[in-house]
């Protein structure tokens, strides 16, 4: 067992101020793995004034020595990218392929930063003024349990790129991750000031950042209701956010689609990340006529879902992230039945042998409308809602029929006409016939998904402010 005692402040590892300590409970037995001494409102202060003060040396430096930076920290990130992706096993209970994926798109907001900054320019005449690209300053970053590495990297280097300065609160359960990731960055020997990482709660060192006068920004991956706090606390001191909020995402399956891709594509969707992704597909839309296939598609490929040890390669479903989370979507599993959809597969309860960790059945509810809650809200976890429509316009309305608007999913053997469909689905990402991420497009959400991008130009756009100079 590991205890985590220092947090980042200034270019070293210090005591904390704070003395709460936070056990790290292993989501696949729920044993006590570790523990976390948590930074409090004084240790945000103190990493707060030392990012502002290295933005003063920081925000000058030039494309060239940014680029150096981000690729130091890549190198060291890689270096150690199996033991990154074996922590995050362990103490997330993500399954070893979705960890190995998460570290590489953990590194690929290096690269991605790195490409955007060749050829961004921090200068530009518009009409007859001179209007140049300032950096913000001081960024607070919050990251989410899901994937925090994975988020800390890549915003992190946007805030580099763009010259800000960061202090950084990662999710507490995800503090073993972080230390290690923090090992990582302190070998690649930045300035000091700035990065500063700070372990907390949302409400002390989160709500602390917001609040925070000497604070430009906020970056922020996490629920809606967090997303929206933050949103009416940063407007006190008018900081700009961007907020990556949750989904309920549709994967609309047209009536010439192939099913026997489209379905395993579909589950894949619905259950990626054990199902705790703001991304994933949970709403698959189908033709009334093909019902009857889709469902003997949907319990073959179910059947062969794997629920078990995330440190297994075959391993498809891991655990939930903690008992609260496996509560969360045992309700709504329950809700769904009270609600009159038919379960398909899965249910209540834990499969057959997993009894001591967080484990999830893979749940497939039909006959299920779009009114209905299981339809409405996100439940983050294994939980697949079908729902038929009738016409191509119906579908576009039931996948618009939504508070949210993350991403979304078209599967069609004509290429031409799921483009016309997507091109009418409300939501910041929408995939045709596959799974796919490019980290140089903009990601964000449309409606209750958020406010703003991350990822390529537009990610790097978010952390400047235009000044205009008239002579």
């Amino acid at each position: 067992m590991k205890t985590i005692d220092t947090i980042y402040v200034n270019g070293a590892f210090v005591k904390p101020h704070g003395t709460e300590v936070f056990d790290l409970i292993s989501p696949t037995d729920n044993g006590l793995i570790g523990k976390v001494i948590l930074g409090d409102e004084t240790d945000t202060q103190l990493a707060v004034a030392a990012a502002k003060e290295a933005f003063k040396t920081f925000s000058q430096t030039t494309k060239e020595e940014r680029i150096a930076y981000l690729q130091k920290l890549y190198d060291v990130v890689k270096q150690r990218e199996c033991e990154l992706i074996e922590v995050m096993v362990k103490e997330y209970g993500g399954t070893l392929h979705f960890c190995t994926m998460s570290i590489q798109n953990a590194l690929s907001g290096f690269t991605s930063a790195i490409e955007v900054l060749k050829t961004f320019e921090f200068q530009k005449i518009v009409g007859k003024s001179k209007v140049m690209l300032q950096p913000l300053g001081v960024v607070g970053i919050i990251t989410p349990w899901n994937a925090s590495n994975g988020f800390i990297c890549s915003k992190l280097a946007m805030s580099i790129a763009s010259g800000s300065t960061a202090v950084i609160k990662p999710s507490e359960m995800s503090a073993l991750q972080t230390q290690l990731l923090l090992e990582c960055f302190h070998e690649a020997a930045l300035p000091k000031g700035v990065f500063n990482i700070v372990n907390g709660r949302g409400d002390v060192v989160g709500a602390t950042l917001v609040n925070h006068r000497d604070v430009a920004k906020i970056s922020f991956t996490g629920s809606t209701a967090v997303g929206k706090f933050i949103a009416r606390s940063a407007a006190e001191t008018m900081k700009r956010v961007t907020l990556e909020l949750g989904g309920k995402s549709p994967n609309i399956i047209l009536d010439d689609a192939n099913l026997e891709d489209a379905i395993p594509m579909a589950v894949s969707a619905a259950y990626m990340n054990s199902g705790q992704a703001c991304i994933a597909g949970t709403r698959l839309l189908v033709h009334e006529s093909k019902i009857a296939e889709v469902k003997e598609l949907l319990k073959e490929t179910v059947e062969q879902v794997k629920v078990g040890n995330p440190a297994d390669a075959t391993t498809v479903l891991g655990p939930m992230v903690n008992q609260k989370q496996y509560n969360r979507v045992q309700e709504y599993i329950q809700l769904g039945m009270e609600e009159g959809a038919e379960l398909l597969m899965g249910g209540p309860g834990k499969p057959e042998g997993l009894e001591a960790g967080n484990f999830v059945k893979p749940t497939v509810f039909v006959n299920v409308t779009n009114d209905m809650r299981i339809a409405r809200e996100e439940i983050f976890g294994p939980v697949l809602s079908v729902i038929t429509y009738k016409t191509e316009e119906e579908a576009i309305e039931i996948a618009n029929d939504t508070d949210y608007g993350l991403q979304a999913y078209v599967s069609s053997s004509d290429v031409m006409r799921a483009k016309r469909v997507a091109s009418q689905i409300v939501a910041g990402r929408v995939l045709i016939n596959g799974l796919y991420h490019d980290p140089l497009a903009p990601f964000g959400g449309f409606k209750q998904s958020g406010i703003g991008r991350e990822m390529g130009v537009y990610g790097l756009e978010e952390y400047v402010e235009p000044k205009t100079i008239l002579v």
